[in-house]
């Protein structure tokens, strides 16, 4: 059993995100699977927005994907998630909030679609 667990859905693009965090750092973790048309009793203990993603570490929970990238990164800092470098690392910034802004709003309402001849 891992010291971390990871509450995600296979349909949510930040528990993904995390995820790719984790095995980025080569970070062991224990996957569960939150089903949101039907959260499990108690969800909210671990993630009061009764959202994924969301991480247990040891006795620490932490939720919202941005925070717990940045959580992990700094428990785990190797390899490190951003560039050292200044300029590197706030261009690094400038994708993540494209990626939050633009990508994953456009790529969300493409899943949703039921229109097929798009």
């Amino acid at each position: 059993m891992a010291d971390i667990k990871i509450y995600s859905a296979v349909v949510c693009p930040y528990a993904h995100r995390t995820r790719l965090v984790l095995q980025e750092k080569g970070i062991d973790f224990d996957l569960i699977e939150i089903d949101l048309q039907n959260k499990p009793e108690g969800f909210t203990k671990v993630s009061p927005y009764g959202k994924v993603p969301a991480i247990t570490h040891g006795e620490n929970r932490v939720w919202e994907s941005a925070v717990i990238n940045e959580y992990l990164d700094e428990v785990f800092p190797n390899p490190p998630l951003l560039p050292s470098d200044p300029i590197a690392k706030a261009q690094a910034r400038i994708w993540i909030d494209f990626a939050n802004t633009r990508l994953v709003p456009a790529f969300s309402t493409l899943l949703r679609s039921t229109d097929t001849q798009k």
